[in-house]
C-alpha cells in the first residue's frame, strides 16, 4: 500500500512520532525573532499541526499559520487555536503584500522546493509578503553534510512508539540523488494491529551553505546567520541563551535573513 504523506494525513499520529512537549522548534524561533528585533507579525510557513505557530501566538505574536495539508489545518484549529491558519503553497503563495514581519520554515519545510523554480517562487512570495526590514527565518537539513559522508545513509533508522493502543514501527532509508540534489526518504510503516504496511516516498532539496546565502542575496535578503547549530534538532538541541555558532558542518543548517528595506 502506497499513501501520498500517512504522517500529514493523520496529524495525531504525526505529534505522537514527533513529541515536542517543551516546544523546543518555537521557542528557538521565538529567540532568533526577538534578538533581531522582529515585528509582532509572523507567517509559519509549512505550518504543520500548529505548535509552533500556537506557541509564537501564545508569547504575543499575530501568527498566521500557513500548509498544504487540510488535515493538518483543520488539527491545528482545533488543537492548537489562537493563530489564523490558511491554505497555502510553499512553492508560491500571495497572503498579502508586506503583510508579515517575519516567515517561519521550520523543520525543512523549506526543502521540499525541489527545482530552482520552486526555490525562486517562494522566495518571491516571502519578499512581497514580508515588509522592509522583516526577516525570515528557516530550519533544514545540511546538504553540506552529505558530502562525503554517509552516516545517515549507510543504514535504514527502525523506530517504534506507541499510539492509540498499537505499537507503530517506520523503517526509514535515504538515499541521495546526486543529479537533482535530493535526499530522498522510503519510510515503511508497520503496526501491530494487523494493517497492511504503508510505504511513504519522499524527498528534501539539498542546499549547501553558500547556494542558499547566494540564492538570498540575489532577491534582496541580507543574511544574518548561517550555521549548523545550536538549534531545535541538533545534538544537543538549543538552550534558553546559547548563541548561533559559526560552523556549517553539521547534519542541520539554520539561517536568518534580512530583507532589505530598499525594494
Amino acid at each position: 500500500m502506497t499513501a501520498a504523506n500517512l504522517l500529514t494525513d493523520n496529524p495525531e499520529l504525526y505529534e505522537a512520532r514527533f513529541p515536542d512537549p517543551d516546544r523546543l522548534a518555537a521557542r528557538w524561533t521565538e529567540d532568533c525573532l526577538r534578538r533581531h528585533g522582529a515585528g509582532p507579525r509572523v507567517l509559519d510557513m509549512g505550518c504543520g499541526t500548529g505548535r509552533d505557530a500556537a506557541h509564537l501566538h501564545a508569547v504575543g505574536r499575530e501568527v498566521t499559520g500557513a500548509d498544504l495539508s487540510e488535515a493538518m489545518l483543520a488539527h491545528a484549529r482545533t488543537h492548537h487555536p489562537g493563530p489564523e491558519y490558511v491554505h497555502a503553497d510553499l512553492h508560491g503563495y500571495d497572503l498579502g503584500r508586506e503583510a508579515f514581519d517575519a516567515v517561519v520554515c521550520l523543520d525543512s519545510a523549506l526543502l521540499y522546493c525541489h527545482t530552482n523554480d520552486q526555490l525562486d517562487a517562494f522566495l518571491t512570495s516571502c519578499r512581497r509578503a514580508l515588509t522592509p526590514g522583516g526577516l525570515l527565518v528557516a530550519e533544514m537539513r545540511n546538504g553540506a553534510f552529505f558530502l562525503g559522508r554517509t552516516d545517515l545513509l549507510d543504514m535504514p533508522a527502525v523506530n517504534s512508539f506507541t499510539w492509540q493502543g498499537s505499537v507503530h514501527r517506520s523503517r526509514t532509508t535515504l538515499t541521495v540523488d546526486r543529479t537533482a540534489q535530493l535526499l530522498c526518504r522510503t519510510r515503511v510503516w508497520t503496526a501491530d494491529d494487523g494493517s497492511e504496511p504503508v510505504e511513504q516516498c519522499s524527498a528534501w532539496r539539498l542546499l549547501f551553505p553558500q547556494e542558499l546565502r547566494h540564492l538570498l542575496t540575489a532577491h534582496g535578503f541580507e543574511v544574518l546567520e548561517l550555521h549548523d547549530g545550536p538549534g531545535p534538532r541538533t545534538e544537543p538541541p538549543w538552550r534558553q541563551g546559547q548563541l548561533p555558532g559559526d560552523r556549517t558542518d553539521a547534519d542541520r543548517l539554520h539561517v536568518v535573513a534580512r530583507l532589505n528595506t530598499t525594494r
